[in-house]
């Protein structure tokens, strides 16, 4: 339902530190992507990520540290898949004197080792022995591909071009505990520089606006986790189900408790959850199902509640990124239009929602400025294509 779209090299040296030694290469921004390596961040780069020397090795020997997994935008322990994967690939460049490079949307691999590698990857998945391992090794091989080929590129907090930073920009803001937001992101949407939803965790941050990457068991275990300690009544999806009548949000709060909504204004230690799909339109109905057949698994029953809004204004991403339709929205534009209606009603209109949903549409101004000032460097246009003017 919530469309976002967004964005190493190793030479040989001795034996034990072969993929520790990070080969220098030109970045070219041209129109469909770019080619980088892993060299050194200079001290002047206004990033806010750690630098390369700093990210190399944990104590462990583990070439992605929790202190970078973290800082990515995640509260998660490291997913044991995709620390597997990254291994692999390690010797894999070692057994084939061959360095892995990334490059292009999506940090993919590039040159022979991505033959090599592709077909080892091919492999490995048709020998799995079910669809959830399928999704699994899928979705942490996405994840895997996209931190290192981001390493040093991407700074870590705002998932932008470092020389695009807008982390100075941004105004935290602090949630109001009776509310707590599920970023439901499909792998190809991690790390890519124009997704929204990593607005709503540098504004209110991880845990109030908490990241969980569609097949990643340990992130998936956590939210289902706190969905569990809620009960159903206080959970809901932020996507029409057009198989089942989404309710609006005042009869979400009416229905979500037993409670008055006087008390559940004060129940900051079991607040409503609000799951917003961030993907394609297409994955995102992928994503609603895994969220049913985790549903009758947790509560006996398949259905997942969901939620619609009223009113859908026009996100400021509008502008700049293609949408099927105009009353088809960004994540963030979702959880704006939320905080906004949800203020709207006299029980609540008091908390400062308001104030929330300014911050998130201040947040969504200052993303579209740094995408549209990267556009317009790199010579490319900055209006909507013709078949999306609806």
């Amino acid at each position: 339902m919530l469309s976002s779209v967004g964005v190493f090299s190793f030479t040989k040296c001795s034996p034990s530190l072969a993929f520790l030694t990070f080969k220098s290469k030109i970045k070219m921004d041209c129109k469909l992507g770019f080619a980088r390596g892993l060299e050194v961040v200079s001290e002047s780069s206004l990033s806010s990520s750690p630098s390369k020397e700093d990210l190399r090795v944990d104590s462990n020997g583990d070439i992605i540290s929790l202190e970078e997994w973290q800082g990515w935008g995640t509260s998660s322990p490291r997913p044991a898949m995709v620390m597997e994967i990254v291994e692999e690939m390690k010797n894999l460049e070692k057994d084939l004197d061959t360095p892995m490079s990334f490059g292009g949307m999506g940090a993919k691999l590039q040159g022979n080792f991505k033959v090599q590698e592709d077909k080892k990857h091919r492999a490995t998945y048709k020998a799995l022995g079910d669809s959830e391992q399928k999704q699994q090794f899928f979705s942490s091989r996405q994840v895997a591909c996209r931190v290192l080929g981001s390493r040093g590129y991407l700074c870590q907090k705002c998932w932008l071009a470092q020389e695009d930073c807008m982390c100075s920009k941004i105004k935290p803001s602090s949630l109001w505990p009776g509310i707590r937001f599920w970023l439901y992101m499909h792998p190809k949407d991690f790390l890519r520089q124009n997704n929204t939803g990593k607005v709503l965790w540098q504004i209110f941050g991880v845990e109030a606006a908490t990241l969980c990457i569609f097949g990643i068991p340990e992130q998936e275990k956590i939210m289902w986790d706190a969905f569990k300690l809620a009960g159903k009544r206080r959970v809901w999806c932020l996507y029409p189900d057009k198989n089942a009548s989404a309710k609006s949000v005042k009869d979400v709060l009416f229905s979500s408790a037993s409670k008055s909504l006087e008390e559940q204004k004060t129940a900051v230690d079991a607040p409503l959850h609000f799951v917003l799909l961030d993907g394609t339109w297409s994955n995102s109905a992928a994503m609603f199902s895994r969220l049913k057949e985790h549903a009758k698994l947790a509560w006996g029953e398949e259905d997942f509640p969901c939620i619609s809004l009223s009113e859908l204004g026009e996100s400021p991403m509008h502008k700049l990124r293609p949408q099927p339709s105009w009353d088809r929205t960004c994540t963030a534009a979702a959880a704006l239009g939320l905080l906004s209606e949800l203020h709207l009603l006299p029980e609540f209109s008091s908390i400062g929602l308001d104030k929330h949903a300014e911050a998130v549409e201040d947040g969504l101004e200052t993303l579209l400025k740094a995408l549209t000032g990267r556009r317009l460097r790199m010579g490319r246009s900055i209006t909507r294509a013709e078949k999306y003017k609806l």
